[in-house]
C-alpha cells in the first residue's frame, strides 16, 4: 500500500505569536511567548507535563484568547472567530461517542466540518480505517480510536494542524505507527505536535519548541538538542528471559542509551527477541539537563 498522504495545500502560511500571555479563569499558564514560523515542517512543542504545552495549542487555534500579546497567520489577528479556516486542532482527548459508527462519527464531523460524504471515504482509506467503518468507536482499541481521531482532523485540509500529544497512553510500537502516518501526512504543511518525550522528538520532527514553566525555552532544530545521560523503562505485559539482565526500577526495567535518537533501535531488537512491550518512558527528567545547559533561544526560524 502507499503511504498515505495529502495534496499541496499552496503557499506556506507565516505564524507570529508574539508576546502571548493566556491561562484559564484569570491565572497565566503561557507568559510572553514569542516565535516566528517560516517552513513547512514537523515542529515538536516539548515540555513536561503542566508546562504549558496544551495552553498554547489552544491559544494558536483561537479557541483561547490570550491575555495579552498577538498570533497572526499571514498577517491575520487570529481569534476565537477566526482560527477555525486555516487551523486544525487535535486534542489528547479524543471526545468521540462510543455510541456511534466509525462512520457515523465521520459523517457527523463532516458536516461540522463542511465536509462531504467523498470526504468521509477519502480518510477512511487514508488512516487505513475502512474495516473498522461499521463498528461502534466503543469497540475500538486505544490505536483504533486515534487513527479515527487523526481522521476527523484531515476531513478538510488545513495549512496548519496542531496535534496534542497524539501517541499518548498508547503502546510503543502503535505509537510509532502513528508517528510514521503523521510524517506521511503532514509533508508540505506546518504541523506542531505536543510531546514530553525526546525520543518522539527525535524520531518526527525537524524544529524543537521547548516549554518550560509556560515559557519558551528553546527554539531550534533537532539536532542542536544534546543529552549526556538518557535512561528508559520498559514495562513488559509478561516476563521475559531477554529481560534478565536488566536492572530495575518498581515495575521498570532499566537501559541506558547514548541517546533519544537509539530508542527505534533497541525497540526493534526487544521485539525480535519476542519481549511484549507495554510501556516505554524516559526516566528522571532528561528535559532538566537541555534546559540548564541552553541559553533562553537557540535559533529562530
Amino acid at each position: 500500500m502507499s503511504e498515505p498522504t495529502l495534496e499541496s495545500h499552496g503557499a506556506v502560511p507565516v505564524i507570529e505569536c508574539l508576546g502571548v500571555s493566556a491561562g484559564y479563569d484569570g491565572i497565566r499558564v503561557l507568559r510572553h511567548v514569542s516565535f516566528r514560523i517560516t517552513e513547512p515542517a514537523i515542529y515538536v512543542v516539548l515540555g513536561p507535563n503542566g508546562a504549558g504545552k496544551t495552553t498554547l495549542m489552544r491559544t494558536l487555534s483561537g479557541i483561547l484568547e490570550p491575555y495579552e500579546g498577538t498570533i497572526r497567520i499571514d498577517g491575520e489577528t487570529i481569534d476565537r472567530s477566526s482560527g477555525g479556516g486555516r487551523v486544525h486542532y487535535l486534542s489528547h482527548v479524543d471526545g468521540i461517542p462510543d455510541g456511534l459508527r466509525v462512520r457515523e462519527a465521520l459523517n457527523f464531523y463532516a458536516l461540522v466540518e463542511r465536509a462531504g460524504p467523498s470526504d468521509v471515504e477519502r480518510v477512511l482509506d487514508l488512516l487505513e480505517i475502512r474495516p473498522l467503518a461499521d463498528r461502534y468507536v466503543s469497540q475500538l482499541s486505544s490505536g483504533q480510536r486515534k487513527r479515527v481521531s487523526i481522521a476527523r482532523v484531515f476531513l478538510r485540509e488545513r495549512a496548519i494542524y496542531l496535534l496534542d500529544e497524539p501517541t499518548s497512553n498508547l503502546d510503543p510500537k502503535v505509537a510509532s505507527e502513528i508517528r510514521t502516518l503523521v510524517l506521511n501526512l503532514s509533508r508540505e504543511r506546518v504541523v506542531l505536535y505536543s510531546s514530553h518525550n525526546l525520543y518522539e522528538a527525535r524520531e518526527i520532527g525537524r524544529y524543537v519548541m521547548t516549554i518550560r514553566d509556560g515559557q519558551l525555552a528553546l527554539f531550534g532544530r533537532i539536532e542542536d538538542l544534546r543529552s549526556s545521560h538518557f535512561v528508559v523503562g520498559i514495562r513488559t505485559l509478561e516476563p521475559s528471559d531477554a529481560m534478565a539482565g536488566f536492572p530495575k526500577q518498581g515495575e521498570y526495567y532499566l537501559k541506558e542509551l547514548p541517546g533519544p535518537e537509539a530508542v527505534p533501535d533497541l525497540l526493534r531488537t526487544l521485539e525480535s527477541q519476542g519481549v511484549r512491550i507495554r510501556e516505554l518512558r524516559e526516566m528522571g527528567n532528561p528535559l532538566e539537563e537541555l534546559f540548564a545547559d541552553a541559553p533562553e533561544v537557540l535559533a529562530r526560524t
